[in-house]
Parts: C-alpha cells; structure tokens; sequence
C-alpha cells in the first residue's frame, strides 16, 4: 500500500483548486498546526463525514520491557486519538473491495488475488 505525503496532498490541492503549491502549503501548515494545538489544548475535533479526533486519557498500569522483561510502571498519559465516520469508513471499505481506487488503477490486493 502506498503512503501519501504530505508533500502529495499539497500537490494534489494546490492542482484542484488552483492556489499555488507555496499557498496551499500554507494552508495544510496551518490546518496541521490548529488540529495540534486544539488536541494539546485538550479539544475534540469534529470533521462532518470524516472523522472525530480527540484526545484519551490512559490510566497508569505495569507493563514490560521487551528486551529485558524487567517490570515497568507507565504512568498516566493522554494520547491523541482519531475515530473514523461511518461514511468514511464505508468509502474506504467499498472502494478496496471493489479494487479500484478513485483513479481507476487497481488495487495491489486485487491483483494479487487475480494472480493466484
């Protein structure tokens, strides 16, 4: 599966909408630096038919370190979390099922299943 950069998203909203690449970073910087400053202000972020993000809070608990197996405590912590919509979550099921992403190519799962 292929990751998309930043870089990537920049390009792919500087070319829909016509702004220039240094605008639309601009931008994607800013949305990037607000989402991080209202999840460290403790904020939820509702995006309609995408997603919520939000921030957990963990309870201290004992773990393990894996290369010593000595006992560890892990203190309380918070952790930027992010939970699909429904909508979302059904587009992304429905496209990958059907082995075509928006730009018509095949998916490397479809033609995997295809090859064997």
């Amino acid at each position: 599966m292929k990751s998309m950069t930043k870089a990537d998203i920049v390009d792919k909203i500087s070319s829909a909408t016509g702004m220039t690449k240094v605008e639309t970073d601009a931008a994607v910087d800013g949305f990037l630096k607000t989402v991080g400053e209202a999840l460290a202000d403790g904020e939820r972020i509702e995006l309609r038919d995408f997603g919520v993000f939000a921030v957990k809070k963990r309870r201290p608990r004992a773990a393990r370190n894996p290369r010593t197996g000595e006992p560890v405590e892990l203190g309380e912590r918070f952790v930027p979390t992010f939970k699909v919509s429904r909508k979302l979550r059904a587009r992304v099921d429905s496209s990958l099922k059907s082995g075509k992403s928006k730009n018509g190519s095949a998916s490397k799962t479809a033609a995997k299943k295809v090859s064997a």
